[in-house]
């Protein structure tokens, strides 16, 4: 009990999310930018609501698309344009509610090009309902 209290602690003071206590979303957050590095575009499409919104804000795939099969077009050019990619994920935070949840996070994923993207992604009932990409040539990390 100690040793948690102690790891929490310093997760706490480090601002880094401590695994034993990631929620749902966060896990799923987590394995969405995983499979966008890895282009696995069944990985990526299967949290997605039937109505679910990218907002993608900068470059050249900016613009607004809905359901899964124009979201999935759209990580299709990504995945083209970035090959496979290495993905350092310089700061992530869940908010969660009854209603919902919600992840930030400051991502840069380093294939063919380099992308640096401050990112939310918003759950309901298990669901990926709605997410933004905005390209940040210089993140913060969080």
């Amino acid at each position: 009990m100690k040793t948690t209290r102690i790891a929490v602690l310093l997760a706490t003071i480090l601002g880094v999310a401590h695994p034993a206590f990631a929620g749902p979303a966060l896990d799923a957050a987590q394995a969405h930018i995983a499979a966008i590095g890895t282009g696995e575009r069944a990985a990526i499409l299967r949290d997605y609501a039937d109505e679910a919104r990218l907002t993608w804000i900068g470059g050249p795939l900016d613009g607004t698309y809905t359901g899964p099969a124009a979201i999935g077009a759209i990580w299709d050019k990504f995945g083209a344009a970035s090959g496979p990619a290495r993905v350092t994920v310089m700061g992530i935070d869940e908010a969660a509610n009854p209603k919902g949840a919600t992840v930030v996070a400051t991502v840069r994923f380093d294939g063919k090009v380099q992308v640096k993207v401050r990112y939310v992604l918003t759950y309901r009932e298990g669901k990926l309902v709605n997410e933004t990409w905005q390209v940040d040539p210089k993140p913060a990390a969080t």
